[in-house]
């Protein structure tokens, strides 16, 4: 099955990110599940390196390599982070620069799409 979330908040202020990447975490340890993860809007703020959050606190940065490291795709909107001033190259490794044409052909071929 292939679980397709995404995500448009930024990673802090509210919890709908957290909680998005969280149910990532737990569907990338099932055998039966392929996960893709498109970052838009200011969700893209997420995959940014060199986050430094409070101890205690979680650090979205850190969720989405572990869900990378599990497999999992992560995709970043070209055009969002462009309007940002964000380059690729400032996204954790394994990200991915995407467009609106990739989240198409995502959404048609996911089981099931979850937007956050």
């Amino acid at each position: 099955m292939h679980v397709l979330l995404i995500l448009n908040d930024p990673p802090y202020g509210s919890e709908r990110t957290y909680n998005a990447l969280r149910l990532a975490l737990n569907l990338v340890r099932r055998d039966d599940v392929d996960v893709s993860v498109f970052l838009m809007g200011d969700a893209v703020w997420a995959a940014k390196e060199g986050q430094a959050t409070p101890e205690g606190y979680y650090n979205a940065g850190r969720m989405l390599r572990g869900i990378v490291g599990k497999g999992a795709r992560l995709l970043v909107c070209g055009t969002c982070i462009d309007t940002r001033g964000l380059a690729v190259d400032e996204m954790i490794e394994g990200a991915q620069r995407s467009s609106m044409d990739e989240l198409g052909d995502l959404a048609l071929g996911a089981d099931r799409s979850l937007v956050f």
